[in-house]
């Protein structure tokens, strides 16, 4: 079964359009969103979870509509928005004690197990909190009432490299239950690329690409050159060019590039800002 299915799914304000958005999400796996701000990754989100009308289109959530099971799907699907909200004078033991009356599932144990894993105090206010104590402590709230599916956005924002490296760890650990799955959105690319099975880009409300991240990494590569040199690469291999006082850099398509050629690899980072400048120039 997929974790998620979206189908069409249209939302416009007056100055932006999220755009007939098709995304597949197979269980056991993790998908990235990556985009500029402004791209529609929270719009998505939100409209994943009902938090906005749609406009079109069609979202499964674990198999389920999210119009018609909107309160079975909430009790399954943990999540954490690029604005945790809790009350500012509750602490972490008083969030507890209300979630334990919210959802079924709820688990003051591994509540109180992560809280120890990300280094949050059980007793101090929501409001002292630093915003990146504030995600750490959305993450644990997420993951403490056994959900299947995990939506994620801007997680890691406001993190610290090593708590980023502990949190990345825990949503690899998540997923090695094949019934579990994670949507996750962020601006840093790199933690992307550590736990991501598929990655989709949006640019302006748009779906520029949707694949699964490895053979992303292996189709695309990077030529640098002269312009001469340049010239005698087949114009159907050369999917753009950025060209420097220092020289030529030519993205290609590795499988069918000259052998003549040397093709270092990119990573997802400078694929997404090719990808954003070649829909930049169209």
């Amino acid at each position: 079964m997929n974790a998620l299915e979206i189908t069409g799914l249209c939302k416009s304000y007056p100055d932006f359009t999220l755009n007939h958005l098709n995304l597949t999400l197979p269980s056991g796996c993790v998908m990235g969103l990556v985009g500029e701000n402004g791209a529609g990754k929270s719009t998505t989100m939100k409209l994943i979870l009902n938090m906005l009308r749609r406009d079109a289109g069609y979202v499964s959530v674990l198999g389920m509509d999210n119009l018609a099971d909107d309160r079975r799907i909430k009790e399954e699907v943990g999540v954490v928005l690029d604005d945790v909200g809790f009350p500012g004078c509750l602490t972490p033991k008083q969030i507890s004690n209300i979630l334990r009356r919210t959802y079924q599932n709820w688990s003051d144990d591994d509540f109180a197990r992560f809280l120890e894993r990300l280094n949050l105090p059980t007793d101090k206010a929501f409001e002292t909190f630093s915003r990146g104590m504030k995600m750490k402590l959305g993450i644990a709230v997420a993951l403490s009432h056994s959900p299947k599916l995990l939506l994620l956005d801007e997680a890691t924002s406001g993190l610290d490299p090593v708590v980023r490296d502990e949190v990345v760890t825990l949503f690899g650990e998540f997923t090695r239950d094949e019934n579990h799955a994670v949507l996750i959105s962020s601006h840093i690319v790199s933690d992307l690329e550590k736990i991501c099975d598929y990655v989709a880009f949006l640019h302006k409300g748009n779906l520029l690409l949707c694949e699964e991240k490895d053979a992303l990494l292996e189709k695309y590569g990077i030529v640098r050159c002269t312009n001469e040199q340049l010239a005698m690469l087949p114009q159907e291999v050369v999917h753009g060019v950025k060209r420097s006082p220092y020289g030529v850099e030519a993205v290609v398509e590795r499988a069918a590039a000259p052998a003549s050629f040397s093709v270092s690899s990119m990573d997802l980072e400078q694929i997404f800002l090719f990808l954003i400048r070649e829909a930049q120039s169209v």
